[in-house]
């Protein structure tokens, strides 16, 4: 999704919102299935097949319910936002900085917890997660997390990963011996300003950020300081995952935060592709599908949520995009991700993850912080070079 003004004034008036949030009614009971389901989601979350064989967790779920499933690819939580305002759409597979605006703004409902007969299998560091949790009241079904990570192109880097962000943020000659000017890149989406906030939070401790996302006025100066220096350095701002595949692949692109799903694609095709989690830590997303207000198909939405939490569903989701599953027990037995693969893909690490939030304007860590419509104007700015 292009960053215009005319998004950003959405988003401002989408910010005016109070903080208290009224709930509605969750679904009672279900019936039958309607026959149809519409779901905004993430690049490689919904697949039938159609890249892999193996990687199908759509098909049986249709042949069983009657649902036939379409899916509508968001690149950015803007987008995932904007389309969800529109409507239209049963599910989203929302991120943290994404969930709470969705429920402030009323466009998602609460769930019927007793709907989901595995909802008891989740696990517990995310059964009542602060970004689908308002209240007391559930918003969505959690569905898989994971860090973003640090990924390069090992002919540049040779043996030694990279331990530091500084190789994204910070002008340096790399271990080819060329400068990573122009070589790396950065995510265009506004949340990224936490990346810089958290690379500070080691580098720069007497600024006194304790939270990523919540940066009181000199904080949230200091980090678009930074992201305006790395605007020399990068190349391309990255939001589609194919496009930066592309890029590392055809334009010299050598390190960039990442998904995992781009390194394992790449890993795929024998690329020279290596991923880390630098000594700063790292930003990431717990994500989790989220029912319209205005759903023509709750019964389907709610048969989807309860397949979605299936162990074979949890661990192919996981083994094709990189992510920790949200039911642990997917972790062993599962033929594509393996009984290696949560641990992989960061299932131990989930307290080194600074998880993507919406940022406002009371915040918890310091009373008053700079809230998310003014993140969005001025990563406009500094994408633009201002």
């Amino acid at each position: 999704m292009k960053l215009t003004l005319k998004s950003c004034t959405a988003l401002v008036a989408l910010f005016s919102f109070a903080t208290q949030t009224i709930a509605a009614e969750p679904l009672k009971q279900l019936g039958k299935g309607e026959g149809a389901l519409s779901i905004v989601a993430w690049a490689g979350y919904i697949e039938r097949g159609e890249t892999d064989k193996a990687y199908d967790w759509v098909t049986k779920f249709e042949e069983e319910t009657g649902c036939k499933v379409s899916v509508k690819t968001a690149a950015t939580s803007d987008e995932m936002v904007a389309l969800m305002n529109e409507g239209g759409f049963d599910l989203v597979t929302a991120s943290g900085d994404a969930s709470l605006r969705l429920v402030a703004g009323k466009r998602v409902q609460p769930i019927n917890t007793a709907l989901i007969p595995s909802w008891s299998t989740i696990d517990e560091r995310l059964q009542n997660a602060p970004w689908h949790t308002v209240g007391d009241v559930h918003y969505g079904t959690p569905y898989v997390w994971g860090p973003n990570v640090l990924m390069y192109n090992t002919d540049a880097f040779g043996d030694k990963a990279p331990t530091s962000w500084n190789v994204v943020f910070e002008e340096m000659t790399l271990p080819d011996g060329k400068s990573n000017k122009g070589r790396v890149q950065a995510y265009d989406g506004p949340i990224y300003v936490a990346d810089a906030a958290l690379y500070l939070m080691k580098h720069k401790p007497e600024l006194g950020i304790k939270d990523p996302y919540e940066l009181n006025e000199d904080q949230y100066k200091a980090a678009l300081e930074l992201l305006r220096g790395q605007r020399k350095l990068v190349g391309r701002y990255w939001h589609d995952a194919m496009i930066q595949i592309d890029d590392f692949k055809n334009e010299g692109v050598v390190a960039s935060g990442s998904w995992p799903f781009q390194v394992n694609m790449m890993k795929a095709e024998k690329a020279k592709i290596a991923s880390t989690f630098p000594e700063e830590g790292t930003t990431g997303w717990a994500d989790t599908t989220m029912l319209h207000v205005d759903s023509e198909h709750p019964n389907c939405a709610y048969l989807w949520m309860e397949h979605s939490l299936s162990p074979k569903v949890q661990g192919d989701v996981s083994a094709w995009f990189g992510t920790v599953p949200s039911v642990p027990t997917a972790c062993k037995g599962n033929e594509l991700l393996t009984d290696e693969g949560c641990a992989a893909n960061g299932y131990d690490d989930f307290a080194k993850i600074s998880f993507w939030k919406t940022p406002v304007s009371k915040c918890a860590s310091q009373g008053e912080c700079v809230p998310y419509h003014r993140w969005v104007s001025d990563y406009i700015g500094v994408i633009g070079g201002r």
